[in-house]
């Protein structure tokens, strides 16, 4: 969208839909999206394949849409989100959306209080069960106290795996408010799935194909090698199986979205989950401050 990469490449529908048949057959009754991906496609693929049955919750976004130059922008009016739910509602086949939240709002939407009242008016209206917000990948901290600190929405969407563990003072004090977590990129970009090596290279149409370059790829992979990966052989894992286990070894966190694009990821990110020990739990999230900050200010620096 003008000119820069927001997908993971090409994709087919009909590989797609297999995808998530699969997911239900795995047992996954959680599906993520947002009225932006494909610019309403995805939430249309979903309304397709799983239309409004009782079985499964959605979540949906909204606040970024395509500007007049074509170019992403943003708008979290309150005429905006009210009528961004109906469109979403249509694609998605459903009456109600299960968890609707706000796409990346920062302070300044949420002082001017319009996108507010919007999802409690939704809300009230029955178009939406609960509401939050997705906050930003490096410094979710003022989103998040706002709504901490005004009892505001249900839950956060927010960046957490095995190198990004910024916002884990926000799931701890989120939990004792009784705010779900929803946690997004638990295999960073792909990072933490054992599938990228130092010389893999994406297609011009994936975001990664500017996000991972060798200055990040290569002190990740050779942290990983060295400090991660050795309890692989421990719990008899995968490299996304002791990722995602790690993130779902905290009580804090409702569910974790890795994110399907075809049958064979459903069965990578399911088949592998192991109960850490304590220990290996502790050390893991110890490395965040020995060895992962200076990545995490490369990949900061980089936006």
């Amino acid at each position: 969208m003008g000119g820069v990469a927001i997908g993971w490449g090409p994709s087919d529908d009909t590989v797609s839909i297999k995808a998530i048949h699969a997911a239900l057959d795995a047992g996954i009754n959680f599906f993520d999206t947002a009225d932006f991906y494909g610019l309403g496609h995805a939430e249309t693929l979903l309304g397709k394949t799983l239309g409004n049955r009782s079985d499964v919750m959605i979540a949906s976004k909204v606040g970024q849409k395509i500007g007049a130059d074509q170019k992403i922008a943003i708008d979290y009016s309150k005429q905006h989100i009210l009528q961004a739910c109906e469109a979403s509602l249509r694609r998605l086949k459903r009456d109600c959306i299960d968890f609707h939240h706000l796409h990346v709002a920062r302070m300044a939407h949420l002082e001017q209080g319009e996108c507010i009242e919007a999802m409690q008016q939704l809300q009230q209206e029955g178009k939406i069960r609960y509401w939050g917000i997705s906050l930003i990948t490096f410094n979710p901290f003022p989103e998040a106290d706002f709504f901490l600190k005004n009892d505001l929405g249900h839950g956060f969407q927010l960046v957490f795996n095995l190198i990004n563990q910024k916002a884990l003072p926000i799931m701890e004090q989120a939990a004792k408010n009784g705010y779900g977590i929803i946690a997004r990129m638990p295999l960073q970009f792909g990072l933490l799935s054992g599938k990228i090596q130092a010389n893999t290279v994406f297609g011009k149409d994936d975001h990664r194909s500017y996000r991972l370059v060798p200055n990040i790829v290569e002190p990740v992979l050779s942290t990983l090698r060295q400090k991660v990966w050795p309890l692989i052989e421990k719990y008899l894992t995968t490299e996304a199986g002791l990722a995602l286990s790690y993130i779902l070894s905290y009580p804090e966190v409702s569910t974790v979205i890795p994110g399907i694009r075809t049958s064979e990821h459903v069965a990578w990110n399911t088949q592998h989950i192991v109960t850490l020990d304590p220990a290996d739990k502790w050390y893991l999230q110890s490395l965040y401050e020995s060895d992962w900050l200076p990545i995490m200010d490369l990949m900061e620096k980089q936006g």
